[in-house]
């Protein structure tokens, strides 16, 4: 990476000739003489870029997170016999969507169940009497709309990126077309079409070309790979809340 910076920044104060013999200071003083209207436009690809990915990392991040304590609760899970146990871990869980989805089911759990003592054991409280519940589509509702928090919680900020994908290019296309005009006024101006006069012109433009492109294929890549991150998870989540029901009608059945 520190390589990288090398060459990052000697590229950007390496000097283009105007005129044979005179520099004028590489992209960054290029784009200093440029119009503010391409200032403008480069300003705001340089926001979109940064803030997908400002999205981009802390999405890897939360996803690294919710892969690892997905998995851990999953194992705790299959491996409690009461559900107080597994209850007991979820705050320390609680980047997991699973852990979410299992507090909501509990707690609806605890509200319905009923003091009729039927034989076998209590995965909830332990005890010896085993509760009934009066409506598994009350615990399937609940189950569902937990799920929906947690698939939005995962969602969240994902947007951006669509937006940056779909939104840079056409920033950095205005951009491209203010340079051209400005190419075509200097020619006007002088009334010659030298390479010295042209180049400044067009050069802003392609750097308004390659912004918009720098913003926009990383927004590209990550939206669509997050989406699938998503997926994947909200069907994990689908499994679990199916597995607690088959639980919960295992043990909790009148």
């Amino acid at each position: 990476m520190r390589i990288l910076g090398y060459y990052t920044f000697a590229f950007l104060q390496a000097p283009v000739a105007n005129e044979p013999g005179e520099a004028f200071g590489g992209l960054l003083g290029l784009i200093a003489r440029s119009s503010l209207i391409s200032q403008f436009v480069l300003a705001s690809l340089l926001v979109f870029s940064v803030a997908s990915w400002a999205v981009i990392l802390f999405k890897l991040w939360q996803f690294r997170q919710v892969d690892a304590q997905t998995s851990t609760f999953v194992t705790i899970f299959r491996k409690s016999r009461k559900f107080s146990e597994v209850q007991s871990v979820c705050k320390s869980l609680a980047a997991s969507p699973l852990s979410g989805v299992f507090q909501a089911g509990y707690v609806e759990l605890n509200a319905q169940l009923r003091d009729a003592e039927s034989p076998g054991g209590d995965p909830v409280t332990g005890g010896a009497p085993r509760p009934a519940l009066r409506s598994f589509e009350a615990l399937d509702r609940s189950l569902l709309r937990a799920t929906n928090v947690e698939v939005n919680k995962l969602e969240r900020h994902v947007a951006l990126l669509a937006t940056t994908a779909s939104i840079t290019p056409f920033i950095g296309l205005f951009g491209t077309v203010v340079g051209i005009i400005n190419a075509f006024q200097e020619i006007g101006a002088t009334g010659s079409t030298n390479l010295a006069v042209v180049a400044p012109g067009i050069a802003e433009a392609l750097i308004a070309t390659a912004a918009g492109l720098f913003a926009a294929i990383p927004a590209v890549y990550f939206y669509n790979h997050l989406t699938h991150r998503v997926k994947v998870t909200a069907s994990t989540v689908d499994d679990f809340s199916l597995e607690f029901l088959n639980i919960a009608e295992r043990y909790f059945s009148g």
